[in-house]
């Protein structure tokens, strides 16, 4: 499978048509890249695993890095998640929508190559057009915007730079709020374990748990 498009499309998401354009697309088994609260991210459907196999060809990522999944409300986590503990039902509780990817138990229906291992990282992000998009296209697999190894992008034109040609569509909603990548906490053990430091620290997390 190829990672070369012959054009990447750049679409302002106050485009009325943005999100109807991304979702043809996303049917038909293809990438778009996206804004969220933190850096550009580019996703596929969640369930269709020819789409998430892309993801990995397009950035050069090495297979054995799991990739996370981005959702529309806190009543999805169900549909990717093969069981929630009260520890990442309380940390949603508090910080979602916003910059925390919780990694919990891998729902069965989920594609093998989403992640190598039982787990899965999940979100919900804090930036409306994005919510917008996947309260129509469902969850969402994904990742940042940005070649394996090189630097996350925080505008349209820094995922055009690296990623033109390799996938057909780039919505852009300018530069993103954060800026930096969200928090990763493994909360399938019987205490939080940060994978990833981000904006939301342990302390923060610690304090919502006692």
């Amino acid at each position: 499978m190829s990672a070369t498009q012959s054009h990447t499309q750049i679409v302002s998401i106050n485009n009325p048509q943005a999100i109807e354009q991304a979702l043809t697309l996303l049917r038909e088994g293809n990438l778009v890249a996206f804004p969220t609260d933190t850096v550009y991210g580019v996703g596929a459907l969640a369930f269709e695993s020819r789409a998430i196999e892309k993801l990995y060809i397009v950035k050069g990522r090495d297979s054995a890095k799991a990739i996370a999944v981005l959702l529309p409300d806190p009543t999805d986590l169900h549909r990717v998640a093969g069981g929630v503990g009260d520890m990442a039902q309380r940390l949603a509780q508090r910080f979602w929508p916003g910059p925390l990817t919780l990694v919990v138990p891998r729902h069965p229906a989920l594609p093998e190559n989403i992640s190598p291992l039982r787990t899965v990282g999940v979100r919900m992000p804090g930036h409306p057009f994005t919510l917008a998009l996947l309260a129509q296209a469902g969850p969402l697999a994904t990742t940042s915007a940005n070649l394996s190894g090189a630097s996350s992008p925080s505008t349209a034109q820094e995922v055009f730079d690296q990623l033109d040609g390799r996938i057909p569509l780039i919505l852009d909603g300018g530069r993103t709020p954060g800026g930096v990548s969200s928090t990763v906490v493994d909360c399938t053990g019987s205490k939080p374990v940060i994978i990833r430091p981000g904006p939301i620290s342990l302390d923060q997390i610690l304090e919502v748990l006692i």
